[in-house]
């Protein structure tokens, strides 16, 4: 089996883990939530996975944070939708760090990495796109998915463009940051 296939095989396994362990509601489940995350870490470094921090992986995160989060904002200013307050927060914020990083480390980092290598850049953010989507599908449903893969594009890219995984991982936790207000 090739090391996408294996690394596609480890995902499934993590998926599936977290899907048992969150049952009934997965998506509120935080200690599923966080074996999930271990489990990608796990694979990732396994994998040699590294993720150089710079000042540009830092703008180009920041820059993908502003590009996500606009659309929801601006709906939110339109349509005087409310914003929610602080109440649970740092508990829940504290395994989002943890849990979007590990996605970020693991599907724009070890996966995007093996798959580069073997069919290039495009099909790297495409797949890496797809299984993001697909992670969200057990947490809040089908409905879900083409959003998940428009962002997990958009991930993909700020991965090419950056040149590391740090750019979606500040992307993608920042935006999950964000959303607890705009949701």
């Amino acid at each position: 089996m090739t090391r996408v296939g294996l690394l596609l095989v480890a995902f499934a396994v993590a998926l599936g883990l977290r899907i048992v362990l969150g049952r009934p509601d997965v998506a509120a489940d935080v200690p599923a939530a966080l074996v999930f995350a271990i489990a990608l870490l796990v694979v990732a470094i396994a994998a040699g996975t590294r993720v150089p921090v710079s000042p540009r992986a830092v703008l180009i995160g920041i820059a993908g944070l502003a590009l996500v989060c606009a659309p929801v904002a601006f709906e939110h200013v339109l349509t005087a939708k409310p914003v929610y307050g602080t109440q649970g927060f740092a508990g829940w914020a504290a395994a989002v760090v943890v849990v979007a990083t590990a996605e970020e480390v693991f599907l724009r980092g070890a996966l995007y990495d093996a798959t580069e290598r073997v069919w290039g850049a495009s099909a790297a953010i495409g797949l890496g796109a797809v299984c993001f989507a697909l992670l969200h599908v057990p947490l809040y449903g089908w409905h879900v998915l083409p959003l998940d893969l428009a962002v997990g594009l958009v991930l993909g890219g700020l991965r090419q463009g950056a040149g590391t995984a740090a750019a979606p991982a500040i992307t993608h936790v920042g935006a999950d940051l964000v959303g607890w207000f705009l949701r």
